[in-house]
């Protein structure tokens, strides 16, 4: 389902400022939610409307004008909204957390910054990769292409069906969160990020193992030798 396109006839003449909000909440509405019993409490997940908001915000406000005939796209599936917009990033999307913000259209930006449509300076990406961790739901995978970026959120997974790729991003993002907030990765907190039980150490331990190999993470401190205090930055700190 492309939801601009469904949208389009009723909010082609109000403009991003006026139906921003609208085409959030229609997007939520359509996103299939999951009841799931935690403890003795029944709680439905879903993708987060912090993250459809902010992610939505940045593809309209980076897209490029100058491109013709691409506009922003938003596609709702059944386990993921995609989320496709005409914009070469001018910053690699593995930076996106930390790297100083660059746009192409500043005034656009600045405007929609003071009607509060989005978030000060880029920190848009943040809350969304924050809201993807309190829900227990995977990274969010940025894709740069020649002339466009995609941004997928997805629905929540179990563990035991990602893929090891799926695992070391995981790690990545959270490693880069926590490395904002300067409070480095350590294996406990990649365990309550991915709902892991202590008896499962192992697992973690190896997610993290791996996503070093991969050069996506790097020890806070090559000298330590011991594996349960051990801290972890992304590779670009």
């Amino acid at each position: 389902m492309d939801v601009l396109r469904e949208l389009e006839a009723d909010v082609v003449h109000l403009w991003y400022a006026i139906s921003f909000q609208r085409i959030v909440e229609y997007i939520v509405q359509q996103v299939p939610s999951e009841e799931v019993t935690i403890g003795w409490l029944r709680d439905v997940i879903t993708i987060p409307e912090i993250a459809i908001r902010e992610i939505c915000a940045n593809a309209l406000i980076h897209q490029d004008f100058f491109e013709t005939g691409a506009w922003p796209m938003i596609e709702i599936f059944s386990d993921r909204i995609e989320i496709t917009n005409p914009w070469k990033p001018m910053i690699a999307p593995d930076r996106f957390l930390d790297h100083a913000p660059k746009s192409r259209n500043e005034d656009v930006a600045s405007f929609l910054r003071r009607i509060k449509v989005c978030e000060e300076r880029w920190h848009g990406i943040d809350k969304a990769m924050v809201a993807c961790e309190v829900y227990n739901l995977p990274w969010l995978d940025i894709e740069d292409w020649w002339t466009y970026t995609r941004v997928t959120l997805f629905q929540r997974k179990e563990l035991k069906s990602m893929t090891a790729l799926e695992k070391n991003r995981i790690a990545y993002w959270h490693c880069g969160l926590r490395h904002i907030q300067k409070d480095p990765m350590t294996n406990a907190s990649l365990r309550e990020r991915l709902r892991v039980k202590k008896s499962n150490y192992p697992i973690v331990s190896g997610i993290i193992a791996n996503s070093i190999d991969k050069g996506l993470i790097k020890p806070f401190d090559p000298e330590n030798k011991s594996n349960k205090y051990a801290k972890y930055i992304p590779f670009w700190a």
